[in-house]
């Protein structure tokens, strides 16, 4: 399959939805951590957009971290296997960890770093997704906080990529199928 040009791909959620969710996503969390310090771990790199723009909502302190983990390369649009980069994350020990993901689709991943993060002894550990394919989970996890509900499409824009492309756009379309 070819990729289409952006503006042939039907819009799934607009700018103004997102940042209006993002914005109620950040409500909630203030008020959750309570002015506790946080750490931010995003899941690079689609996470890019969503986590810049919901950490500026938030009104506690907030410390940054991030990691590599990817199951999708180049031109896939299913999952394949899990490849993780840790090396830049400090120890979580004793923190408030908030683990941040732009989609939830099989669960695999977020369920994998959930894992991987817990054995490092946070204080507490949440997780938070912009968009959950919540009828793909195969792993019985439900995600802390989550942007909106989606059907199974493959979606692209606002940091999600379809071999690379894409990450740019400041909503979220569906790549046909």
């Amino acid at each position: 399959m070819t990729h289409p040009p952006a503006n042939q791909l039907e819009i799934q959620f607009t700018r103004e939805r997102i940042e209006s969710r993002i914005s109620e996503l950040a409500a909630m969390l203030n008020q959750d951590y309570n002015g506790r310090e946080i750490v931010v771990v995003g899941i690079m790199s689609g996470v890019v957009v969503f986590l810049s723009d919901l950490i500026r909502g938030l009104e506690v302190p907030v410390r940054l971290e991030f990691l590599n983990a990817s199951s999708y390369r180049g031109k896939a649009t299913s999952a394949g296997e899990l490849a993780i980069d840790l090396s830049g994350l400090p120890t979580l020990t004793g923190k408030h960890v908030l683990l941040l993901d732009d989609i939830f689709d099989t669960g695999h991943t977020l369920s994998r770093m959930i894992e991987v993060i817990s054995v490092m002894k946070p204080a507490s550990l949440k997780s938070a997704v912009l968009l959950w394919k919540s009828e793909r989970n195969e792993t019985g996890l439900t995600p802390d906080y989550f942007g909106f509900q989606i059907p199974n499409r493959f979606v692209v824009g606002y940091g999600l990529d379809w071999d690379g492309l894409y990450r740019n756009l400041p909503d979220v379309r569906i790549i046909p199928e």
